[in-house]
């Protein structure tokens, strides 16, 4: 199984079967934290319901239908980068990601997530990438401004999150301008 090394002590790996306890264990030390942003921490229980979803993943994956790696941070887990779905008829992928709490601004997720859409314009040859971010996400929304992410819209009451609804930014990075920015 390969690994890309961002820097030393950061790699990508692709997500696989024995990474469910990892990440379940992740989620629960940062359950709190987590919660905050994202609907499906709720949902997650007990270590089947993220076996369930690494499956599922590692499924699409293998299809070619999303591309979802696992953030390595000083050989221990550390959160989920990559494209949670991939169009390539219209050459555009959703990205994603979240980290744990105890790695939170350390810059990890920025470099994360700068490794994902070089491969996804490079290797996958995307023309697009969107990312969608809760309106108060003011990190995940940072690493996307960072990124060069152009803000496009909003769209209001997009997810039920706890007990209520919450706006989503939306965000869009074209090949040409991610060229650009590289020079």
């Amino acid at each position: 199984m390969f690994t890309y090394e961002i820097e030393s002590g950061i790699k990508l790996k692709p997500l696989e079967h024995r990474d469910a306890e990892s990440l379940y264990q992740l989620i629960t030390h940062s359950r709190e934290h987590l919660r905050t942003f994202l609907s499906f921490v709720d949902d997650t229980k007990k270590q089947e319901d993220t076996k369930a979803f690494v499956e599922a993943t590692v499924i699409s994956n293998a299809k070619q239908q999303s591309f979802v790696a696992v953030i390595v941070v000083d050989e221990q887990v550390a959160g989920l980068v990559g494209f949670n779905k991939i169009n390539w008829y219209n050459k555009k992928a959703e990205l994603g990601y979240w980290i744990g709490e105890a790695f939170v601004r350390k810059g990890i997720m920025t470099k994360a997530v700068r490794a994902i859409i070089d491969y996804g314009f490079a290797k996958l040859d995307l023309n697009r990438i969107d990312i969608r971010a809760a309106f108060f996400n003011k990190a995940s929304r940072g690493v996307a401004e960072k990124l060069g992410f152009t803000q496009e819209g909003v769209i209001r009451e997009a997810e039920w999150l706890q007990d209520h609804f919450v706006d989503h930014v939306i965000y869009g990075l074209l090949k040409q301008d991610w060229l650009e920015q590289q020079r």
